[in-house]
């Protein structure tokens, strides 16, 4: 049986891997690569270090504008799936390759997955809340990362097709850290001394595209008064340049750096400040405090255990956060127990035939069908 995975930016990279690894064992896959990261450094070294299988495809989409790249990801994608003709679509994430691959399975009357279902920032000015979103509503099928995400979908109606695996990122890294500390010479590279800098990224749309948010962020960091480590995005690197912000001496700023030289960052760093999302689980992971610099999270379980504080982009807010920001002693398994991926294949042994049994009989009806009207589909 053949399954068709769906990557495109560096957490899906991530992820992959470990489901990968986890589905070859029963399936076919075919790993397509849209092309939305294309700069080595954002994509191609991610395949490298973790011996992810080189894409069957890659679409070479590219950057552009949301509508742009997702409409040329919608017509590539098209061809592939027609092409290959796949008994499932995996999608991960909240990206624009996430939402292309979820519309254009549905459109194809495939079965379609959805890897990290049910988050929410609940702010719909973020392209990636609409992915999200958009992405559970045509999903036949919900692993997600956390029990917070179940009970959210379960509030939005989606409930017999939603199973808590845990986090597939937390899968990769526990896959992966040996690997990283014996292989990384990052910290004697830059001339770090392990809990003694603090780690920071910076991308969302939300801060680069945004000159007064950064410019508040880049005052912040020029008053801390410790050795920050920053690789930057190349829309960061880009909205800096058109903004003329300079960074202090105390400010290292560093190209990205692949996936073992992050971990090994991010595990010694004292401090993480980012708006990432899967920085700030990956902070979580290796119990290092993380203060995220948005207005909101999608990962309110980080934040509701004490090891994660918003503190959007004000410059006093960071800077106090940054001197007195301490977790607690306590640090839930909140995102599983790093054996995702083989739940997830297991649930797709069982499921899946089922599901295309029901898709074959009634091809109109989808796997999720309101409680009250189930009945008529029995």
């Amino acid at each position: 049986m053949k399954i068709l995975s769906i990557v495109g930016a560096r957490p899906e990279f991530i992820q992959a891997t470990p489901v990968s690894r986890a589905l070859r064992e029963h399936y076919t896959e075919v790993l397509v690569h849209t092309g939305q990261h294309y700069d080595y450094q954002m994509s191609g070294t991610f395949f490298d270090e973790l011996g992810t299988p080189k894409p069957d495809y890659n679409l070479e989409v590219g950057s552009g504008s949301h509508g742009q790249q997702t409409a040329q990801m919608l017509v590539r994608l098209e061809e592939v799936m027609e092409r290959e003709k796949p008994a499932l679509v995996i999608t991960r994430g909240d990206t624009n390759s996430t939402l292309a691959g979820a519309l254009v399975a549905s459109k194809l009357n495939i079965p379609m997955a959805h890897i990290e279902a049910g988050e929410r920032s609940y702010d719909r000015r973020m392209p990636e809340e609409v992915n999200r979103v958009v992405t559970d509503s045509l999903a036949d099928l919900h692993f997600c990362a956390s029990v917070t995400a179940s009970r959210r979908l379960a509030a939005e109606g989606i409930d017999h097709t939603v199973y808590f695996v845990g986090d597939v990122m937390l899968d990769a890294l526990k896959q992966n850290m040996p690997v990283a500390q014996r292989n990384s010479r990052i910290l004697g590279r830059l001339g770090l001394e392990a809990g003694h800098y603090a780690l920071v990224t910076v991308h969302r749309a939300g801060n680069t595209d945004d000159p007064a948010r950064l410019a508040q962020i880049v005052a912040a960091l020029n008053q801390v008064d410790e050795p920050i480590v920053f690789p930057v995005h190349p829309r960061t690197r880009a909205a800096l340049r058109q903004s003329g912000a300079a960074l202090k001496e105390n400010v290292q700023v560093i190209d990205p750096v692949g996936y073992f030289d992050m971990m090994l960052l991010e595990q010694n760093a004292r401090l993480i400040a980012t708006d990432s999302g899967g920085v700030q689980r990956e902070a979580y992971f290796m119990a290092v405090p993380c203060i995220t610099l948005r207005d909101e999270t999608e990962w309110v379980e980080t934040v509701a255990t004490g090891w994660n504080m918003l503190v959007g982009a004000d410059s006093e807010s960071i800077l106090d956060a940054w001197s007195s920001f301490q977790p607690p002693a306590e640090h839930p398994p909140i995102f599983g127990d790093g054996t995702a991926s083989q739940q997830i294949v297991e649930i797709l042994r069982k499921e899946l035939p089922r599901l295309l049994d029901r898709r074959k009989s009634n091809p109109v009806v989808r796997a999720r069908v309101p409680a009250a009207d189930r009945n008529q589909f029995a």
